[in-house]
């Protein structure tokens, strides 16, 4: 049943019973199985076996990325139990002056990190949780901030790891530079730029439609109730008493040293320029040097001064790694399905590929077609860069490299679209990262983020089918804008602002 409309079935599967049930880690292991199922012809031993290849293939190869996490999560429980997470809280809520300036606090520090969405994910949501949460800011609304920040800034800045991955997509032997296509793409992106807008426009009028709207006014009514909203496991206790700068310093390291294992990975050591490195990076290993950079500063930092103790800092070990267990879970699970879909077994890519090959005749709705395309695959499959992986090499064959324009404004819409499932997508890395940054249920992110997902989603269609028409990129970026921009003026007419004002 390999490279067949069967392929889509785990998928769908998983994404049913995850919104059903609210179960990720049974709804994600039941798709697994059915699609190793599948692959065997049913054969039960050999699915059995097949599953548990797939995922030590798929965690072995992304190892780094486990291995990243933990640190951080040990770093997270260092500065926890140092104080500094609580000093940094009474210090920011001194200066800001309510919700929607902590909201913005968080966009903006979003719009800063766009090295990596992973990173960013993260480092976001550990620095503003302790803020938002004084404004009584629901954390379905932070991990929504927090997701509508991190892959749109990384799909958009040149220098990101989003960058390299969009430039090694291009077919081998191919006339066209990946990094100057990639420029050229960037405003064209219309569910990026506009998924940024409209998360502005939320924070600012305060204003929250759908399932963010219940979701938030519930928020507000058990406020007295936390542990409805916060993570099931107890609390790291403080037992220091850091100061400001123990969190600030050690997270300016993670960044710079994160930014330069990147670039180390990527061979500036050996000549190559800041873009050449950027552009043949590794980002997972980049981040694992930079973190245990963090980690070896931040022992430098705290102990010779007795912020905390020895025993204290060794025991947030255990502590960061019981921090990090559902998110490495969940991306265990995530990435299996994810290769039980590959091109190696089902191959749902190939099917995808050429139903869309097939249906190309009309080329005034390739840009449309292939926004709607990555956003269907990368929705069922959880990954963003798998979609335009796929995506881009059949637009560079349907569109052929002489018609540049046409080529960007098509290469945009499947980076565009695969932003965009991915962030529907309760199977996705990126989406399953926010949740964990902002400890937040990671079924209620997905459920409260959804219609968010889709109004931008129908706004930035339209501005596809335009630019098809027309052939002007610019042309679809306008009419996407005047389209969203009326759905805001309508939500603003008609819905009454949530929380306090």
């Amino acid at each position: 049943m390999a490279e067949t409309a069967w392929s889509i079935l785990p998928s769908l599967i998983t994404i049913a019973l995850a919104l059903a049930t609210k179960e990720v880690y049974m709804s994600l292991l039941v798709g697994i199985f059915s699609g190793a199922l599948l692959f065997t012809g049913f054969d039960i031993i050999a699915s059995i076996v097949t599953m548990f290849e797939v995922m030590a293939e798929k965690v072995g190869g992304n190892v780094n990325i486990l291995i990243f996490l933990v640190i951080l999560g040990i770093i997270v429980a260092a500065i926890t139990r140092s104080g500094a997470t609580r000093a940094y809280g009474e210090w920011a809520a001194s200066k800001i002056q309510g919700p929607r300036s902590a909201m913005l606090l968080t966009a903006l520090l979003g719009a800063v990190i766009f090295i990596d969405d992973y990173f960013n994910c993260l480092t976001v949501g550990t620095v503003m949780r302790p803020i938002t949460d004084k404004f009584k800011i629901s954390r379905a609304k932070l991990a929504y901030i927090i997701d509508a920040t991190a892959a749109p800034v990384c799909i958009l800045a040149p220098v990101s790891s989003w960058a390299a991955a969009v430039g090694s997509s291009l077919p081998e032997n191919c006339e066209i530079d990946g990094f100057a296509l990639f420029l050229q793409t960037i405003p064209f992106n219309l569910y990026a730029i506009l998924a940024m807008c409209f998360m502005l426009f939320v924070v600012l009028s305060r204003r929250d439609v759908f399932t963010m709207a219940t979701y938030v006014r519930n928020f507000h009514e058990h406020y007295n109730v936390p542990t409805e909203y916060r993570d099931s496991e107890e609390p790291t206790p403080i037992e220091g008493k850091g100061k400001v700068m123990d969190l600030v310093l050690p997270l300016a390291v993670l960044i710079s040293a994160c930014v330069y294992g990147m670039l180390y990975t990527g061979g500036i050591q050996e000549g190559a320029t800041v873009a050449e490195a950027f552009a043949d990076c590794d980002a997972s290993k980049g981040l694992v040097i930079g973190s245990f950079i963090a980690f070896v500063f931040t022992a430098l930092l705290y102990l010779p001064r007795k912020v905390i103790t020895f025993t204290s800092f060794c025991e947030t070990f255990v502590q960061g790694f019981k921090a990090m267990t559902p998110a490495n879970l969940i991306l265990c699970f995530a990435w299996t399905l994810s290769g039980i879909c590959s091109d190696k077994y089902l191959n749902l890519g190939g099917y995808v590929g050429g139903v869309v090959s097939a249906n190309t005749d009309v080329i005034m709705f390739l840009p449309a077609i292939f926004f709607v395309v990555a956003i269907l695959l990368a929705f069922a499959t959880g990954t963003s860069w798998g979609t335009f992986g796929i995506l881009i090499p059949i637009a560079v064959a349907v569109v052929g490299v002489d018609d540049v324009s046409m080529l960007s404004i098509c290469v945009a819409a499947c980076l565009s679209g695969a932003v965009g499932g991915d962030h529907a997508s309760p199977i996705s890395d990126t989406t399953i990262l926010a949740s964990a940054g902002a400890q937040c249920s990671h079924i209620d992110h997905v459920s409260t983020q959804i219609p968010y997902v889709g109004i931008v989603a129908g706004a930035s269609f339209v501005g596809y089918l335009v630019d098809g028409i027309t052939g002007n990129g610019w042309a679809g970026l306008i009419t996407a804008s005047f389209v969203l921009a009326l759905v805001m003026i309508g939500i603003y007419t008609t819905v009454r602002p949530n929380g306090r004002k």
